[in-house]
Order: structure tokens, then sequence, then C-alpha cells
């Protein structure tokens, strides 16, 4: 996946380079152009090899001073195929967490049949407001970002009335190290593991957990949504991969049947929760 969004940064550099090099304002070097736009020539280098990513503002810049504005439109039409794809977390986060909250929360009303793998954080459809702020508080700090964290709180809990709609199905699977991992003060997550055991039995959510002692079919992996049969985001340290091909879209398939094998649920996974809340 990060291959495919490599080659295809690698193309648009490519593209960037032939327009520098045989656009109607003539042959210019990477130094000259750096000149023009005002950039280090690092950076021409870095956006014609495909080692840096181009924002909007590039493209249009790049296209005026190869005297070649007609092509911004295409440009920006590479850069919107391969981002789509690729979400970067530094791009999606410039004014904080609750935008990206909003796109999820869009994709989760179109959605009938929401499928979610995680395998260290309690599921976003399932965290308490105290569980989901500590975690927004640790992303923000690791991505430097703009801090609307109560803004963002509001959003996941307000996306939570989902789960008592009778019209949408929630299969949520989680490994038991979910369970135990300390995000957020003991006392939080103790609360969290109540909730957890609450809406076991709701006919509209479905909770699986992998304990520690079932053998896996596959490894645990990062986490991952599947929006009924249309789309899967996975989530990375970078970025969010949005996944919408065939082919990707029947490998997570596979990959949470294969982990569903490993899990229980009902009483079974009421047990094991517990035993985690005991262990507080």
């Amino acid at each position: 996946m990060s291959t495919d969004f490599q080659k295809a940064r690698a193309a648009l550099g490519a593209r960037l380079r032939d327009l520098r090099l045989s656009g109607p304002a003539g042959r210019l070097t990477g130094t000259q152009l750096a000149e023009l736009l005002g950039w280090t020539h690092s950076k021409v280098y870095k956006l014609e090899n495909g080692r840096q990513t181009a924002t909007a503002d590039d493209l249009r810049a790049w296209a005026e001073a190869t005297g070649s504005p007609d092509v911004t439109d295409e440009l920006h039409a590479r850069l919107k195929g391969f981002e789509s794809h690729i979400r970067s977390w530094r791009r999606q986060l410039a004014s904080g967490h609750r935008a990206v909250q909003d796109a999820i929360t869009a994709e989760h009303a179109r959605t009938t049949t929401l499928r979610i793998w995680e395998n260290c954080l309690v599921a976003g459809m399932l965290q308490t407001a105290d569980y989901a702020r500590a975690v927004f508080t640790r992303h923000a700090e690791l991505m430097q970002s703009p801090r609307d964290t109560e803004d963002a709180v509001r959003a996941r809990v307000r996306r939570q009335e989902a789960l008592y709609d009778s019209g949408k199905r929630h299969q949520i699977m989680m490994w038991e190290g979910a369970l135990h991992a300390l995000v957020c003060p003991p006392s939080v997550l103790a609360a969290q593991l109540d909730r957890l055991l609450s809406v076991i039995g709701l006919d509209t959510v479905e909770l699986g957990i992998i304990p520690f002692s079932n053998p896996l079919k596959i490894h645990p992996g990062n986490g991952f949504w599947i929006y009924d049969e249309r789309l899967v985001i996975v989530e990375d340290w970078h970025a969010e991969l949005w996944l919408d091909d065939a082919d990707s879209i029947a490998t997570y398939d596979r990959a949470w049947n294969a982990l569903r094998e490993s899990a229980v649920y009902g009483a079974d996974a009421q047990r094991v929760i517990s035993e985690a809340r005991r262990a507080l």
C-alpha cells in the first residue's frame, strides 16, 4: 500500500521535472526554479524525486513558474488521487482532531454494517468521554497538532448514538491487550471496562475479545474498520489508509475472519473483561 503511494508520488515528481525541463518558459535548472519560487533547492529536488509530498499550493506555484498554469488542475488531480487513499496525520490534523472525527462520522452514517478490529485500544465507538480525552491528548502530543480535544471528544461520543439504531450493526473485536493498556489513568480504564460490559447483550452490537490465551490464526496487526463492503480504513502512525479497491477489501475481510476464529463472545467475553477489571 505504501509502495503504491510512493510510486504515485514518484510519478508526480517525474511530471514536475518534465515541466521544469520542457515547459513553455523554457528549460530551468533546479536552482533557477527554486529562486523563482523562493524555495530551497533541496525542496525542488525532493519533490522531483518523490521524497516529499507536494501541497496544492506547491503544485500551483510550480505550474505558474514553469509557464504551464493550464496544467494546475491535472497536477491537483494527481495529488488528490493518491492522497484520497493515504491520508497523512500531518495534513489531517492541521486544524485538530475534530475535522477527522467529522469525516469518520460521515462514513458511519452511510454504513449499515461496520466491522472494527482494535489490537491495543478500546474501539472509538465504545470509548467513554474520559478515555477518549486521554487518547486524543496523547495523539495530539505525538503529532504536535492543535488541541481541540473537547470538540473531538463530543464528536466521538455523539457518533455512539448509532449503537442504538436498530437499522445498523456494529461487529467489534479487540485483542485482550486493549483491556490492559494504560493509555489513561487506572480509574478511567476501570470505568471504560464497565462501559464494555454494559454493551454486551445489545442487539445492535456484537463484541468479541481475543484472549491472550487463545491461539491466533494471524498476528494482531493494526486497527482497521470495514464499512459494509465498500471501504476499509487502516490506521498507522503516519497516516490513515482509505482503501476502496476490491482486492484490498477482500484482504481485510479475510483478516477479519481469521481473527474472528480466535475471539470469544457473550458470557466468555464478559469473563475476560471482568478479569481485566479485577486486575486493576
